[in-house]
């Protein structure tokens, strides 16, 4: 009860502030990159994966996030390759199609999508000794990095370009507003912005232009269904990043401040505001 009426004595920091103050968390501890790159697994019990504070530091490694999701039911690209040592990589068994992604990172940074030799992200063709040179550089950087080699994912039409980025700011369980980029490379595309149940809204972020009204997916049941279970699971305040697929709904990933508290519109930063308020007060 005392812990409840400090709690409600605390100033109600607006939604930038405290993605600011949860980076600082999260990542200025000495064991942080160990609590990241720590190997997990879908079949690992929740107490493995709640065994340090701030736990969901483990999430922003993109192949745990995979697991996470896995374990929870829900659909990921499948897992063709992982690891440093990039020679080992068959790719003269892999498909025509695939895309390889850095086990770290943000904005889609080292990330190719491969359609036969040609990268739809950077519109250059690659050889496979280039793709090789690119990837071992950004090993160089960071001695915990490691790349993944996933399915290309088709669209809902089963074409194979780039998918559509469906992103749910989503509270312990309660979707605040989705924002779907249709993308056209990794910095560039339109936006706009709608409820759970499709409903368009004042647009959400302020990086990308606005685009025209865009028809719900066939799988969004599928999607929000998705990310409320994983939101649930995932306790605080996340991004959850999704995609619409020949397959139905398939799991990104998990983004714990989106660009770091930055680039919200005014609308979109008193809606996230007010759901940490109501669902999420006291959270980091």
């Amino acid at each position: 009860m005392l812990q409840e009426f400090l709690t409600a004595l605390k100033p109600k920091t607006d939604y930038s502030r405290r993605i600011k103050l949860r980076h600082e968390k999260f990542w200025r501890e000495p064991n942080a990159e160990d609590v990241r790159n720590t190997l997990m697994q879908a079949t690992d019990p929740v107490e493995k994966w709640k065994d340090v504070i701030n736990w969901q530091r483990k999430l922003s490694n993109k192949y745990n996030s995979r697991e996470f999701a896995k374990m929870h039911g829900c659909k990921v690209a499948n897992l063709y390759w992982k690891g440093r040592d990039i020679d080992n990589i068959d790719f003269a068994g892999l498909p025509d199609n695939y895309v390889i992604r850095p086990t770290v990172g943000h904005s889609c940074n080292a990330v190719f999508l491969m359609k036969k030799n040609f990268n739809l992200f950077d519109k250059q063709h690659y050889t496979v000794d280039e793709i090789k040179y690119v990837l071992f550089g950004y090993l160089q950087l960071n001695s915990k990095l490691e790349f993944l080699v996933e399915e290309f994912l088709e669209n809902e039409n089963g074409d194979v370009e780039i998918l559509n980025d469906y992103k749910f700011f989503a509270f312990n369980g309660n979707i605040a507003g989705l924002l779907l980029i249709n993308r056209l490379s990794p910095k560039a595309g339109y936006q706009t912005a709608y409820t759970e149940d499709w409903q368009q809204t004042p647009p959400l972020v302020d990086s990308y232009p606005q685009g025209n009204y865009q028809k719900p997916p066939a799988c969004l049941a599928e999607m929000v269904n998705d990310v409320k279970k994983l939101s649930r699971a995932y306790e605080i305040f996340v991004r959850v990043d999704y995609y619409a697929t020949s397959k139905g709904a398939v799991f990104g990933e998990f983004s714990p401040t989106p660009s770091f508290g930055n680039c919200s519109t005014p609308y979109a930063t008193k809606l996230f505001k007010a759901y940490w308020n109501e669902y999420c007060d006291g959270l980091i």
